[in-house]
């Protein structure tokens, strides 16, 4: 049996292959609208594109390109060809491109063609052999080659273990590293996300993440395409023209700060949203306050869940009312055949409620990183369990936390702080948007506590008051010893906070 990805994702197509399966929602593309046979014979050309090219056996195609349908019929066709798909994040600029060709060696690169000239120097000086471009407007050097191909392809045989994607991970500490994800990882999890989110008959996405991501392609994508399901294609999120489509709708997968966008739209009322099924929210904590004015305004909670590049999806919110309620500041669940134990220190079961390090095992667990086998025992225990380098806990329910990262675990006296832990105390605050809690180099407690907080519009926040009231909630080692207040916090694309750059801007603070 071939255990190819693509083939699971074909085998799903509908029955009529003319029916719309991507429509374009903004941009020069608005109204163009891609059938399955589209993706079908699109798909098919641009395999036998790079078959053409006599690339050596799990060969990488490296990709930075701008969103568009044919960026997706591209990652389908390296699956479908049998090569290793390297998506790369559209801000990464000269020095990490480099870095990533060079650890990678891709045999091809596609690139904006307005990146063209410094990219192919760079892919060409690694040995990469092939550089093409593809642009958002249908244009580039992939389609007019790929043009002149046979629409008819059979999928490359593959077995389950066999690589399929290499996902490089942030980089906040020390070199950024490939997770290599398995066509047995990725269609695993999406089949269980299928049955666990309820997807159905009649079901239709709007898709308006970044597709370099495991959440817009991976978990959003496959959804779709294993349920055939019609896409609602955004290339650039907008809350309004978004709210505007839930009438067309029936799932919706977003990061926090794409709900805190919407929020602040007149539009987003329960009528809006009337024909909607499914909020799916994931990729940085959402705020308490968010998941309950969300109910407020539209009639429906937000399911939350938890993976990560290595992973996938681990665990989630249920779906069905019967196996029990959204609860907010929650990632829910471990998903079925997926296992998540929370260890403390001495590598013990920690007991309901307390919090340690979170370590997972399942189908859906990737084989390592990219040519750092050291890095990768590392990462995983003796027993075959992938340390996530996240902290949390499990009620008794079976509810899991997530409290945070574990370098983000602050030692401030010999105390350990959980900076999720203070950070909850003061966004409840009147007035303060969100916040962010650091650790910085202390002299006399190793580390000093440090807030950054981000007030509503209009509103004044006093960092002292912010503190004085803290020291009333909660133990004085967790209490900030300052607190600044900004307009913005610093976040990567996907909507994380980068504390790390944070700490680098206040680190002399107590030297």
């Amino acid at each position: 049996m071939n255990a190819n990805l693509f083939a699971a994702l074909r085998a799903a197509f509908p029955a009529d292959l003319d029916a719309v399966a991507i429509e374009c929602a903004d941009g020069e593309q608005a109204g163009l609208a891609y059938s399955w046979r589209d993706l079908e014979r699109a798909t098919a050309m641009m395999a036998n594109l790079l078959v053409s090219l006599e690339l050596p056996a799990g060969s990488r195609v490296a990709v930075q390109t701008e969103k568009s349908v044919e960026a997706l019929m591209l990652y389908l066709a390296v699956l479908r060809a049998g090569y290793v798909y390297l998506p790369l994040n559209t801000a990464y600029q000269a020095a990490e491109i480099e870095y990533f060709i060079g650890n990678a060696e891709p045999a091809v690169v596609v690139c904006a063609g307005k990146n063209f000239g410094w990219v192919s120097k760079i892919a060409f000086q690694a040995g990469t052999q092939n550089v093409f471009t593809l642009n958002e407007d249908r244009s580039g050097t992939l389609l007019d080659r790929a043009g002149a191909m046979s629409d008819v392809h059979e999928p490359a045989v593959k077995k389950p273990e066999e690589l399929a994607a290499i996902l490089y991970t942030s980089g906040t500490t020390g070199r950024s590293k490939g997770a290599m994800l398995s066509h047995g990882n990725m269609l695993s999890n999406a089949q269980t996300l299928k049955d666990y989110w309820g997807w159905q008959a009649g079901d239709v996405l709007i898709h308006a993440l970044p597709i370099f991501h495991v959440h817009g392609l991976f978990v959003a994508s496959h959804g779709a395409l294993l349920n055939g399901s019609k896409m609602i294609w955004f290339s650039k999120f907008d809350p309004k023209a978004t709210i505007a489509r839930f009438k067309d709708a029936t799932i919706f997968m977003g990061v926090p700060t794409l709900y805190v966008r919407m929020l602040g739209e007149a539009a987003l009322t329960p009528a809006a949203c009337a024909h909607m099924r499914l909020f799916v929210s994931g990729s940085a904590p959402l705020l308490i306050e968010t998941f309950k004015d969300w109910q407020t305004r539209s009639g429906h909670t937000i399911l939350e869940r938890y993976g990560m590049s290595e992973t996938v999806m681990l665990t989630s919110n249920p779906y069905r009312a019967e196996i029990g309620e959204r609860i907010g500041g929650t990632v829910g669940f471990a998903l079925p055949g997926v296992q998540v134990r929370v260890q403390d220190d001495k590598g013990q079961p920690c007991p309901a409620g307390e919090i340690g390090s979170i370590e997972v095992k399942g189908p859906n667990v990737f084989a390592g990183y990219w040519r750092m086998p050291e890095k990768t025992r590392e990462e995983f225990t003796a027993d075959g369990w992938f340390k996530t380098g996240d902290v949390g806990k499990r009620d008794a329910r079976g509810y899991f936390t997530i409290v945070g990262r574990s370098k983000d675990l602050i030692i401030s006296g010999g105390y350990n702080v959980y900076p999720a832990e203070i950070e909850g105390y003061i966004n409840e605050m009147a007035g303060v948007a969100e916040s962010a809690v650091i650790g910085l180099p202390h002299p006399d407690f190793g580390e000093g506590v440090v807030a950054v907080l981000v007030p509503k519009p209009g509103a004044r926040v006093d960092g002292e008051a912010i503190m004085a009231a803290l020291k009333k909630q909660i133990a004085n080692f967790k209490v900030p010893k300052q607190v600044f207040v900004v307009d913005a916090l610093p976040r990567n694309t996907m909507g994380k906070v980068q504390k790390n750059l944070l700490r680098e801007q206040h680190r002399s603070l107590f030297a």
